[in-house]
């Protein structure tokens, strides 16, 4: 197991930044850290530059909240999208994969997370109070795409009962997608079954 304290060795160093990421154990992290050493000092300086450029000049679209490197995100201000359908999704990573999908063209709306009360995680820590401000008055469907999870279930039907009286049609994925499974890591297929065969959400 990595410690946090890995000394004066820069190896150690690297190793252990690059196994703080999601998903990289201690293994995949080796074996990218020596993959850059491997590199001539350009390719280690560019892919520093990027991380600290994307870090620097990214931040949340003013109205969507995903990430983006002006005030609004490319989709946002794309005219041409489908204004009366928001797709609420938990996380930007997750917008990048229905898009990806190319099963939307409508508008997103990132929470952020989901609820989860034992983590501290309630209502006024999501972006709830700025989604419920931009429904359109009138004919739209809102598409909850969040995980199919238990944190995911509870936020749904939180959603769904705070949209409801607004007037919206609220339609949630359908099961294409399976039980404790993650929109990020679906394939296309997955998510475009999920998305054509969404089910209207009542109650």
């Amino acid at each position: 197991m990595l410690q946090a304290d890995c000394g004066h060795d820069p190896v150690s160093k690297l190793v252990y930044e690059l196994s703080r990421l999601p998903g990289i154990g201690e293994k995949t992290a080796t074996r990218l850290a020596y993959h850059i050493l491997r590199q001539d000092e350009y390719y280690s300086r560019d892919l520093a530059a990027a991380i600290t450029g994307a870090k620097m000049k990214t931040g949340l679209c003013k109205t969507c909240f995903t990430f983006t490197d002006s005030d609004q995100c490319r989709i946002c201000a794309d005219t041409s999208r489908e204004r009366t359908k928001i797709c609420i999704v938990e996380k930007p990573s997750d917008v990048f994969s229905i898009e990806n999908a190319g099963v939307h063209r409508g508008l997103y709306h990132v929470l952020h997370g989901a609820l989860s009360p034992l983590d501290g995680i309630g209502p006024e820590e999501l972006k709830i109070r700025e989604l419920l401000a931009r429904i359109p008055v009138g004919n739209c469907e809102i598409i909850i795409a969040v995980n199919p999870s238990v944190e995911g279930d509870a936020t749904a039907f939180y959603l769904a009962r705070l949209i409801k009286p607004l007037g919206a049609k609220v339609t949630r994925l359908a099961h294409g997608i399976p039980v404790g499974g993650m929109i990020e890591y679906s394939d296309k297929q997955t998510l475009g079954r999920a998305m054509e065969n969404r089910v209207e959400m009542t109650g």
